[in-house]
């Protein structure tokens, strides 16, 4: 039986829950959180100015900061919280998730140690922490994460982590209005034909978005060369057929649009 990625459902190698595929975004998010973090911080700046002269003016005092930004980039809990009020409107801070994703996977990494008889032990002891080299700021615990990735795709809360990243790259995507980039493929997805494949900028593949094909960029380039030209001759003797037709119903100035279209 074949194992399948937990995320994308897509063949992986044994005793991996996410493929490279699913792995490679993750590892995206992860390296872009500081950056991510520095364009939250322009959102703590005020909302707006005071009241102009002659304007109605306001009942009260506008909100100095974006709540929502505060939220992310504020101290807090690794887990949710009850928040009977709703006074937390960011999700789980940024700072705080990674932390206690970091913590946790130290203290699930195994320690290997040799008895005095000369059995080797492997031992989980769940209260092992985390320390980064270069602090605790999020590009710290971004940097420590990264590394471990590939330790967490061979551990079954790798689907946990990898749903807890995505929903914190939505929530901070709402609030910078940044998204990655698209490119839509020219060529047709070799196994539904569609033209409907899209490389993303933090896919590791070119996916097809009607059948979920999946190809390297490298195996995209082998398609496109294959099929592109055989496509372009297609196309152009439907379009010297529609002259033809034109031609024949006596459409002169349709013939001359055409050529130039070609040309």
């Amino acid at each position: 039986m074949d194992n399948r990625c937990s995320i994308c459902r897509h063949v992986t190698a044994v005793g991996r829950y996410l493929c490279e595929g699913c792995e490679y975004r993750a590892h995206t998010w992860l390296r872009s959180m500081p950056g991510q973090a520095a364009l939250l911080q322009v959102h703590l700046a005020p909302a707006a100015g005071p009241a102009q002269r002659g304007g109605a003016g306001r009942a009260h005092s506008p909100l100095p900061l974006d709540l929502r930004a505060l939220d992310l980039l504020g101290p807090g809990q690794p887990v949710p919280v009850g928040d009977p009020h709703g006074d937390q409107t960011g999700g789980i801070p940024i700072t705080a998730l990674l932390a206690g994703w970091a913590h946790y996977i130290a203290g699930d990494i195994p320690s290997v140690s040799r008895d005095r008889h000369g059995t080797v032990r492997i031992e989980r002891h769940g209260h092992a922490a985390a320390w980064p080299r270069t602090g605790t700021g999020i590009s710290a615990w971004s940097t420590w994460l990264t590394g471990y990735l590939p330790y967490v795709v061979t551990r079954p809360y790798a689907e946990v982590m990898y749903g807890q990243l995505e929903d914190l790259m939505t929530q901070i995507e709402r609030i910078t209005h940044t998204r990655e980039r698209r490119t839509v493929k020219d060529a047709p997805c070799p196994a539904c034909e569609n033209f409907a494949l899209v490389q993303r900028e933090d896919a590791m593949h070119i996916t097809c978005e009607d059948c979920g094909h999946r190809l390297t960029p490298e195996a995209y380039d082998a398609h496109r060369a294959d099929v592109l030209p055989a496509l372009a001759r297609t196309a152009i003797l439907m379009q010297a057929a529609r002259m033809q037709r034109q031609r024949t119903d006596g459409d002169p100035a349709g013939v001359v649009s055409n050529l130039r279209s070609i040309a």
